[in-house]
């Protein structure tokens, strides 16, 4: 399964790119409940926010290990800082342009990001056939 992000006007083509190719990478290894924000006119930091969950420890870490290394292996592109690995409970993968967080599902109910950018425009998601 992959989806494609349906584009905005004056939307960065590379930061758009990253949130595809993140959101592919998350669902091969089995993620879920995939939301992608649209944060460019409420914060300076970053672009985009994706926010996906993982069942166990095991997963949210497989989920973003497989982010990174396939960003690293076929994008030649390194996250900036990656936070939470060991734990596995909430990982944070910063792109620059596209911030990742990865979380159990407690974990996400508690700091509830979703509710944190309720004015940020969530993008669509859209099944594309393989």
């Amino acid at each position: 399964m992959s989806f494609i992000c349906a584009e905005r006007k004056g939307t960065n083509l590379q930061a758009t790119e990253t949130v595809r190719l993140v959101v592919d990478y998350a669902l091969d290894k089995k993620g879920s409940d995939l939301k992608v924000f649209d944060v460019r006119e409420l914060s300076s930091l970053t672009d985009y926010i994706v926010l996906v969950s993982g069942r166990s420890d095991r997963q949210v870490q497989a989920i973003a290990e497989n982010i990174r290394t396939e960003m690293k292996h076929k994008q030649e592109v390194l996250p900036l800082a990656v936070e939470g690995m060991d734990q596995g409970r909430w990982v944070l993968l910063d792109y620059g342009e596209v911030m990742v967080h990865v979380f159990q599902p407690a974990v996400r109910e508690f700091y509830d990001l979703e509710g944190l950018w309720s004015e940020a425009p969530e993008l669509e998601l859209q099944v594309e056939s393989e």
